[in-house]
């Protein structure tokens, strides 16, 4: 979240060392919809389903930025390089009026998080800088009448946000603080273990606020100290950006007592004197506060906080007056989880949004009123933790998304009263595909819930035939399915399947008590949710019901292995990077301490451990029956693979039909499109043995 005026720039990269997420079991199974892959399809494919090799020709386009002149847009376009097995990002200038394109960044390695300068005549952008051991990413910045970009930062661990400051003159940054390589050589490399996860092979540093020339020149330290700005890895929203006071003066920043991600439920809003580098507290809270954001007056500051001070609720914007309070709930009666926030010209407003029922939604959020949902038809703007949108100086409005026939694409709105215009057409292979028909539902579930979901019929469905049902369980929890574009749900229909999509308690589409009902209940309300959701579809006519399959990934994962283990129905099971064990996540995961929020303390305290392992579907394995392939990063820190090969054994020694593949990669999900291809040719082989 961060002014449309005060621009700031966020490393978006999976790599570890560059940055870390800090919310736990993240939905993964959509990266097989959002990923990063492709160049056009050659040729006209109308008419043929779609394949798992298609992937290759899927462009992802994001993070848009709106010139302040309102005249062009920049956006992020990534291709699929199969050949060298990654993904190959570059900076595309859109007009806006007719939709003409440039290129701006040939020859930059994973260009990326593109600001403009305020008075529009730069632009700064991330990019890979070094070779070897020493690539990172560095600040570069392009003058927009002509020249090369210049390189401004050589920070030794490479750079991981940055900011503007409103003059344009400076360039405020964050880089953690370099490791002592000489002693690492020397073999001088014991560290103390704090709240961080088992895969750590060194201490956390902290990363900190620095100054440098617009033009280059000499970087300066604004901040130290043992406290740091939160780093964060994906699945999660990027870390908190920096906020640039108008009169640049002053930047908020979010300060995390550790740099160790186990601690970052301890995060405050502090407001950093750009010149001495003091800093004072902005409201009372000690906790849970993130993204903070000056309105374009500088009265004012717009943060994220859960409801109540839990973190079990939904996430929501407080704005507070700068000059310190913790200020009021502007979202609260939204009832939803908001995951992005930006003030609107008229400083009286913020347009937010968030999962709604089976959508993304926007609305227009007066400060003193009512808010008011945004009509986008059926288009879904992107959402991965974070709605990628942008707001420019007129209220017009960028943003990527989807709909059920159309990949990724950007998408402009002159007004919040116009209707979305799409300005790029990326993705048109793909869209003329014969791609699956895609369906909200809704059922009554327990508890009183009225609950929704997601089905994706196969081509030339017909309601007086049979199907395959597969259910893909999105993870989080606190996710949800929504009707758009969606590679994986797309590819498993292709196969001649019903795939059905529940978004179960916990999910963050249907309200306060809706999100909040999985608290020391992870697993036995949403698989009462899933089965009624289940019973629903059932009851349309046309489910096999002798042949129904259950898979996820990460909490889709979990959800998997707790179905399998307490239904027995399932012909076949994937269950990728699986909390199987809630005490393991508890101890050795990245996320380790935050977890503790969601049930209700430490399972290392008392007699919490009880309800910890009678919500493991580990504790349950020697009920399962059936068929499972098991999916795993080896360096995955969200989810640690110990918990694949705790449930792995336990099948195995059961006598239960298993198979476990683990991908030797860091990650919560296979970064490169080598491997995604792998993963979806596995799970979708898997079921197709057991339901064809």
């Amino acid at each position: 979240m961060r002014n449309h005026n005060a621009a700031g720039g966020i490393n978006l990269s999976s790599t570890r060392s560059a940055v870390k997420w800090i919310f736990v079991c993240g939905s993964a199974i959509a990266v097989a919809g959002m990923i990063a892959v492709g160049m056009a399809h050659a040729g006209s494919a109308r008419g043929r389903r779609i394949q798992i090799s298609d992937l290759e020709k899927i462009v992802r386009v994001a993070d848009p930025q709106i010139s302040p002149d309102d005249k062009s847009i920049v956006v992020t376009v990534a291709h699929a390089n199969m050949k060298e097995d990654r993904y190959d990002s570059e900076l595309v200038l859109i007009d806006i009026a007719t939709g003409a394109q440039r290129t701006l960044t040939y020859g930059h390695k994973g260009a990326n998080s593109a600001r403009w300068s305020p008075a529009g005549d730069r632009l700064a952008f991330l990019a890979i800088a070094g070779e070897g051991k020493d690539a990172a990413p560095q600040i570069f910045v392009l003058p927009m009448d002509g020249g090369d970009a210049k390189q401004i930062t050589t920070a030794a661990d490479g750079v991981e946000q940055f900011a503007w400051r409103p003059d344009g003159n400076m360039i405020a940054y964050v880089t953690p603080d370099p490791t002592d390589k000489k002693a690492i050589a020397a073999h001088h490399d014991v560290f103390e273990v704090g709240d961080t996860d088992y895969l750590e092979t060194a201490a956390a540093m902290p990363s900190h606020v620095w100054l440098v020339p617009a033009d280059g020149g000499e970087a300066k330290r604004l901040t130290s100290g043992s406290w740091s700005l939160p780093i964060v890895f994906p699945p999660s929203p990027p870390s908190s950006p920096l906020s640039w006071s108008p009169d640049g003066k002053s930047i908020v920043i979010t300060r995390q007592e550790t740099p160790e991600p186990g601690d970052g439920d301890e995060t405050t809003l502090q407001i950093l004197d750009a010149k001495t580098g003091k800093m004072r507290k902005l409201t009372t809270h000690n906790k849970f506060e993130s993204v903070g954001v000056y309105s374009l007056d500088g009265s004012k500051i717009a943060y994220w906080y859960p409801r109540d001070g839990d973190p079990n609720n939904e996430n929501e914007i407080y704005v507070a007056p700068a000059s310190g309070g913790d200020g009021t709930d502007a979202t609260r009666a939204i009832d939803r989880s908001v995951q992005r926030a930006i003030w609107m010209p008229d400083g009286k407003s913020l347009l937010v949004s968030g999962h709604d029922g089976t959508g993304v939604s926007l609305w227009l959020q007066p400060l003193d009123g009512q808010a008011r949902k945004i009509n986008l038809a059926n288009i879904q703007p992107s959402w991965s933790f974070w709605v990628d949108m942008t707001v420019g100086s007129k209220g017009d409005v960028a943003f990527t998304g989807s709909t059920p026939g159309q990949p990724t694409e950007l998408y402009y709105m002159s007004s919040l009263n116009a209707a979305p215009k799409r300005l790029t057409n990326y993705n048109s292979a793909i869209a003329a595909l014969a791609l699956s028909r895609v369906q909200s539902i809704d059922w009554d579930g327990p508890n009183a819930f009225h609950e929704d979901g997601v089905l994706t019929y196969p081509p030339q469905f017909s309601k007086d035939k049979k199907y395959p049902l597969v259910l893909l369980i999105h993870g989080g929890p606190q996710a949800s399915s929504t009707a758009t574009f969606s590679a994986l749900s797309q590819i498993i229909a292709a196969q001649g399947y019903v795939v059905f999509e529940p978004n179960y308690r916990g999910s963050d589409n249907l309200g306060n008590a809706y999100q909040r009902a999985i608290y020391r209940d992870a697993g036995d309300g949403p698989g009462r949710d899933v089965m009624a959701g289940l019973a629903a579809v059932e009851k349309m006519g046309f489910v096999d019901t002798d042949k129904i399959a259950v898979s996820g990934w990460s909490y889709g994962g979990y959800m998997t292995s707790w179905m399998i283990g307490h239904y027995h129905i399932w012909k076949a099971a994937v269950s990728g990077a699986a909390v199987n064990d809630l005490v393991a996540e508890a101890t050795v995961s990245d996320g380790n301490r935050v977890d503790y929020y969601s049930m209700g303390g430490s399972p290392w305290v008392g007699d919490n451990w009880k309800i910890y392992r009678d919500e493991s579907p580990i504790t349950y394995a020697a009920q399962i029956k059936t068929p499972t392939l098991i999916l795993c990063d080896t360096g995955d820190f969200r989810v640690p693979i110990v918990q694949s090969y705790e449930m792995y054994h336990a099948l195995k020694d059961n006598g239960v039909a298993t198979q476990f593949f683990a991908y030797p990669v860091p990650g919560h999900f296979p970064g490169d499109p080598v491997r995604v291809e792998d993963v979806l040719m596995r799970w979708v082989g898997w079921i197709n043995q057991y339901l064809k």
